[in-house]
């Protein structure tokens, strides 16, 4: 607390310095106080020295009874005090400077969040959820409270460009990207002995780049006290000897971080089991290392206690559990499959066929002993795999060298062979696994080129009948209103369809784009929003993709419609691709996805019969989408081997008998896996957290800083009000900018038309009528000013005024409104102490008789009067006497407001024990040192009578 010869300054506040006032903020000492401007941001704070400039109390000034302003004045004056907000007294201080407005249930994992005194916590809501919105709910309250300063995201690299827009866009967190790409240039520009994470506050930390040794043991050192894990499945090991390093690496690195008891650590993903229990065990080892010895079985009241811990840091939902949540619905879509089928030309049959006498003709070749078999084996799978999907492909694959050429053993071949054929749900494996891997080993290499010569001239739709039947598939989705993306595992099958597209006749006015692994994160993006864009107001857009996009970039604002041009061999990205776009966010009311197989491929038969179909039954019996056991490559494998060895024609392949117990066992151990995910959605699906408790901070919350709706209705008022009304243009607004006043037009940036988008995603150079668009702070922030101080401002260039005199219906006797401020001091608990805060909070106060004898109005009352509007002229000279007259009297109604403060206070107290204190509380810090008292005097900021219509 700073002091001035006797003087204190108290946080929250106000007083003059350097021209202007001030409210004091917590963190000074004797010697400097910290201020913000009045009405201003965190980005003005300023460190004043009292003993060398003058810091003096001050008092706000009332309203100037002659300073008149019209019917909207009192609507647009507070509308731009509650957007100038952004942090509010209540317990989720953070909601005010965020884009987007969440949803009641994201809120569920929040409240959880608040109730810990370290955030430990699995976030595990199903896929399209909105899983990313509920972590960055929590990352933003946790910096707005103070209980970190510094996070960091850890993911894949493929989902590090998504990471950083929502982050962005929706929540205003400026992170930096430190990908293997970027590193290098950022370490450059250290300051010298200062780590990366140490300058940099706020990180997206790319996975494969920490998992270097020296890379990790920087990080361990320098983390920040806050961690977010994304696909947080892939970073624990199973205990069936056959994981990988690389989640072996990241368990470890995940371990020692989680060693650190203060360090909040928040994990995220749609499948916390993948199928392997021990891997689960470990995910909740992270989070308490207790919680890794229960045993599988949870379920009877014996177990209650073991399943409250459990909850405590676990919250798994579907979207049957959160479609309608309160009072709110959520709309997803519903979800059309259907099955598409080909069968093979007679050229395309002979091909395949050389190619399968040439496998098992492979696979029984004992030469070289067992590397060498598997080699082949893995070899020949690849070669099968790319055939099935495209000749390009098929040519391709014949043409590159094997990618388990060079082996050294059998589980080296293994698995180099399984990250180029196989589909692993890891999502980093799927960057670079889209190309073709290769079949040409040197003894055989004169045979493979001349099947690579036939695979060339099978391109087509004359040779090849997948192509033929697949641009009809996506014409007649086209054709019924849908934009489609299409799937493919090969990046040569992308590019060959996508010229196949552009080329077709009925495809003119359709764009085209193809977004593969061989472009890096960045372009990828970049693409789809190029191909958004050339086809705005239409859905005549194709986008052919791989893997690459199956996680990462949301998809739902552009596209309605999946195909599955290539089977994925993994059920789960199946899911993925197909989650891209049905998802939270997506309009329309059905979105459409087509499994496209060949009747005639054994191959294809073979995943369709004993993964894809399987999946979907589970999934629709059991409302769970449970990822396929870890055994599923083994059965796989065994099956496809099964197949290579029957002594059967060709064309006359039968997959009945083969592999029968294996399939049997990888069903009964799936089925067991979906049971189990059945009953932990039910155990975790936090219906302890009651909605009437989230309901009841939802409703404060909107009600202290509007909503959407009110943001639009002041943008578009405020620029009407200043010469620039604005007009429909499709989704946008267009607002003439040249009769705004030059300072604002400074402000904005802008020449021209300004675009105003309502929701994002925003076309580039639009604003977007949120709280937190600058365009929409620059407005809030003239209209605040130009009302507070109008000195040196034209009367026409101030469209909001403390001071206003209306004749409406809506008042039935003499009615005065007040804008009142009131700026709270907080005290909020920590783990290390109490920490101050000050925060501003906006009401509306009415009365009806005069200030020496008022009759209060109640909440609903003084909204509706805060909602009237004219219904004839009132003589300015007689508004300006009248204000005058009640202005003068104010004082008298200093203890109203004062009890008004108070009692605001002890509701935000309240609330904040009440998201603290209720069941499930981890923490003994939760009421300690909680405080929340109103600065007194209450600033008035405006003043407004309303006059009924007979006083006309």
């Amino acid at each position: 607390m700073a002091t001035q010869t006797g003087l204190s300054f108290v946080p929250g506040s106000l007083v003059r310095a350097r021209g202007r006032e001030w409210v004091v903020l917590p963190g000074g000492d004797a010697g400097l106080v910290l201020l913000r401007p009045l009405g201003g941001t965190d980005d003005e704070i300023a460190g004043v020295l009292p003993a060398l400039e003058p810091v003096e109390p001050a008092t706000f000034p009332p309203p100037d009874a002659t300073d008149l302003g019209d019917a909207a004045s009192a609507r647009l004056l507070r509308s731009a005090l509650r957007l100038g907000f952004r942090s509010s007294g209540g317990p989720f201080r953070s909601l005010a400077g965020l884009a987007v407005t969440p949803r009641s249930y994201q809120l569920v994992p929040l409240l959880m969040a608040l109730r810990m005194d370290t955030v430990r916590l699995l976030i595990a809501d199903g896929v399209g959820i909105g899983k990313t919105i509920e972590a960055g709910l929590i990352v933003t309250e946790l910096l707005a409270q103070g209980s970190a300063t510094r996070f960091t995201v850890l993911c894949s690299p493929a989902l590090a460009q998504q990471w950083k827009a929502e982050l962005t866009e929706k929540f205003a967190l400026d992170a930096t990207l430190v990908l293997a790409s970027t590193a290098g240039r950022l370490e450059r520009t250290l300051p010298a002995g200062e780590s990366l994470f140490e300058h940099h506050p706020y990180t997206i930390v790319s996975t494969d780049f920490i998992k270097a040794a020296r890379r990790r043991d920087e990080f361990l050192r320098a983390c920040p006290d806050l961690v977010v894990v994304d696909e947080a499945h892939t970073c624990v090991a199973a205990d069936d000897g056959r994981t990988g390093a690389l989640s072996q690496q990241r368990q470890a690195l995940l371990t020692s971080l989680a060693a650190d008891p203060d360090r909040h650590l928040l994990l995220m993903t749609a499948t916390p089991h993948s199928g392997k229990t021990s891997a689960f065990r470990a995910l909740l080892a992270l989070l308490d290392p207790a919680l890794a010895d229960l045993p599988q079985d949870l379920s009877g009241p014996a177990r209650r206690r073991d399943r409250e811990r459990i909850a405590r840091h676990l919250v798994q939902r579907q979207r049957a559990d959160i479609r309608a949540y309160l009072d709110e619905a959520t709309s997803f879509p519903n979800r059309l499959t259907a099955e598409e089928n080909y069968r093979l030309t007679p050229t395309y049959r002979a091909l395949f066929d050389d190619v399968l006498a040439y496998a098992r003709d492979s696979v029984h070749d004992t030469r070289g002993g067992a590397v060498a078999q598997r080699v082949r084996w893995w070899s020949v799978l690849a070669l099968l795999r790319a055939l099935a999907s495209s000749p390009a492909a098929a040519v391709a694959t014949l043409l590159n060298r094997s990618g388990v050429a060079d082996a050294d053993s059998v589980a080296e071949a293994d698995t180099l062979g399984q990250a180029g054929v196989l589909d692993p749900a890891d999502a980093s494996a799927t960057d670079g696994a889209d190309t073709s891997p290769g079949a040409q080993l040197d003894p055989v290499r004169t045979r493979l080129l001349a099947m690579a010569v036939s695979g060339e001239k099978l391109k087509g739709k004359a040779g090849d009948a997948k192509l033929a039947k697949g641009l009809k598939i996506v014409k007649e989705l086209l054709d019924g209103g849908d934009a489609v993306v299409v799937f493919c595992r090969y990046i040569a099958t992308a590019d060959y369809l996508a010229a196949a597209l552009r080329a077709e006749k009925g495809f003119a006015d359709v764009e085209v784009e193809a977004v593969t692994g061989q472009q890096p994160p960045d372009d990828r993006a970049l693409r789809v929003a190029g191909l958004a864009a050339r086809s705005a107001g239409t859905n005549r857009r194709v986008l052919v993709a791989t893997d690459c996009l199956s996680e990462g970039i949301n998809l739902q604002e552009h596209f309605t419609a999946v195909v599955h041009y290539d089977l994925s061999w993994n059920p789960t990205r199946h899911e993925q691709r197909e989650g891209r776009v049905d998802r939270f966010g997506q309009t329309a009311p059905e979105v459409k996805a087509v499994t496209y197989f060949g009747a005639d491929n054994p191959i294809d038969s073979l995943v369709l019969d004993v993964l894809l179909r399987r999946h979907e039954v589970i999934r629709r019996d059991t409302g769970v989408s449970v990822p396929v056991p870890a055994d599923s490559d083994l059965v796989l494998s065994a099956v496809l081997e099964g197949l290579l060895a029957a002594n059967a024609a060709p064309d006359q392949l039968e997959l009945a008998g083969i592999g029968e117990a294996a399939r049997a066992d990888l069903l009964a151990t799936w089925q067991s896996a979906a049971e189990r995910e059945k009953r932990s959605r039910t155990l975790y699906a936090q219906e302890q957290v009651r909605p009437e408790e989230v309901g009841r901070e939802v409703q404060a919350i909107r009600g202290s800083l509007g909503g959407p709706a009110e943001v639009a209705e002041f943008a578009l008022a405020t620029l009407a009000a200043l010469r620039a009304p604005a007009h429909r243009d499709g989704e946008h607004y267009l607002a003439p900018t040249a009769g705004l006043p030059p300072a604002l037009r400074t402000q904005l940036g802008v020449g021209g038309e300004l675009r105003l988008a309502r929701t994002l995603p925003a076309p580039p150079a639009a604003a977007v009528l949120t709280r937190t668009d600058p365009t929409m702070e620059a407005l809030a922030r003239y209209v605040l000013d130009t009302a507070l101080d109008p000195v040196g401002v034209d009367e026409a260039d101030r469209p909001a005024r403390r001071c206003g005199v209306m004749v409406t219906d809506a008042a039935q006797v003499r009615t005065i409104l007040l804008l009142v401020r009131y700026r709270l001091h907080l005290t909020l608990p920590g783990r290390t102490g109490p920490r101050t805060q000050v925060a501003e909070e906006a009401r509306i106060v009415g009365f009806t008789g005069t200030p020496a004898a008022p009759t209060w109005l109640d909440d609903d009352q003084a909204a509706a009067q805060l909602a009237a509007r004219p219904v004839a002229n009132y003589p300015r000279d007689l508004a300006a006497a009248d204000l005058r007259r009640l202005t003068s009297r104010l004082d008298g109604l200093a203890g109203h407001l004062a009890d008004v403060g108070a009692q605001l206070a002890a509701d935000l107290l309240t609330s904040h024990r009440r998201v603290r204190e209720a069941a499930g509380s981890t923490g003994n810090l939760v009421r300690r040192g909680l405080t929340v008292t109103a600065q007194r005097p209450a600033d008035i900021l405006g003043v407004y009578l309303h006059l009924p219509a007979g006083h006309a």
